[in-house]
């Protein structure tokens, strides 16, 4: 208001009106905003997600009964047993162990751990690039036509938005990254077996990326890439990744088993089921947006790591 002094009374006073209606102005926006925000806050509308443009947020998926309905590992057995990679009675226990998971909706521990050990067993001594090779086949056989429309999308909006998408998944590192691909998405974390010149021991480098293991590869990641947490997004259908869900600022539970779906709403995630139809809580993005659509381009997925003799 200082140079106001220097301006005759009349110019003096035209701008020091001008001043007030600027000021006036913007407080009326700055209060129009404050009350839009409280709106949204009382009708549980939700500000536009994910945003684009936000270089430090990316989207992380689990993949059995998340992005896939049923278990990624029982797809590739069946794919195997049709190579007469094992015999009909393993064939048997991997069916038995695909109809627990798509009727009881979790994951049972022995069950997975059985299903890990058959695979290790069943790939010992077989090469790398075969398997991958393989993988490509598999997804098209039994995969494809298991991925779950309204996920796909969540995915394509945060790819439509600028952002990275990874799968997260204790399935093998190979099928992950073969899925991730196939869907357009930036990569895969998953579980990784040794390889000694190219050929698998039948061992795995560490321990299967389930449940807290998640958590600490997203975090690996995170840090990796430059990314806030709290901007990122993660999509689960399993009580197991709630250490996963917890590290991110936008968790939603997808599909959700009951433990997940009861911890979800204590906390007030954000609930979407795509197994009946039916509608959960909103999740944010218009359920429409994208379904079907794939993108293309070249994924660039995680170098697989294993010790070479």
């Amino acid at each position: 208001m200082a140079a106001l002094r220097w301006l005759t009374p009349r110019r003096r006073s035209a701008t020091a009106r001008s001043v007030l209606a600027g000021e006036a102005s913007a407080e009326a926006a700055r209060k129009s905003a404050q009350t839009a925000e409280e709106t949204a806050l009382d009708t549980g509308a939700e500000a536009e997600f994910p945003v684009h443009g936000d270089e430090r947020a990316a989207a992380f998926f689990d993949l059995d009964n998340t992005v896939m309905q049923g278990a990624a590992i029982f797809h590739f057995g069946r794919g195997l047993y049709k190579r007469k990679f094992f015999e009909t009675r393993d064939l048997a226990r991997f069916a038995w162990q695909q109809a627990w998971f798509r009727l009881a909706g979790f994951e049972d521990p022995e069950h997975m751990q059985d299903a890990r050990d058959s695979a290790l067993s069943i790939v010992k001594g077989h090469r790398v690039s075969e398997l991958k090779s393989i993988g490509e086949e598999i997804y098209d056989e039994y995969m494809a036509e298991r991925i779950w429309p309204g996920t796909r999308a969540l995915a394509q909006a945060h790819l439509d938005a600028g952002q990275k998408v990874w799968l997260v998944t204790a399935a093998p590192v190979e099928i992950a990254q073969v899925i991730a691909r196939r869907l357009g998405l930036t990569g895969a974390l998953g579980t990784v077996a040794e390889s000694i010149g190219g050929v698998y021991t039948g061992k795995l480098v560490g321990e299967p990326l389930h449940g807290p293991a998640k958590a600490e590869a997203v975090r690996a990641l995170a840090a990796a890439e430059g990314l806030d947490l709290s901007r990122c997004a993660a999509y689960s259908d399993s009580h197991n990744d709630i250490p996963m869900l917890s590290l991110v600022g936008h968790p939603y539970a997808i599909n959700p088993d009951s433990k997940l779906r009861k911890h979800a709403r204590e906390l007030e995630w954000r609930l979407r089921d795509y197994r009946t139809g039916r509608k959960a809580a909103k999740v944010g993005i218009p359920a429409a947006a994208g379904v079907g659509a794939v993108a293309g381009g070249t994924a660039a997925a995680i170098a697989l790591h294993r010790r070479r003799r």
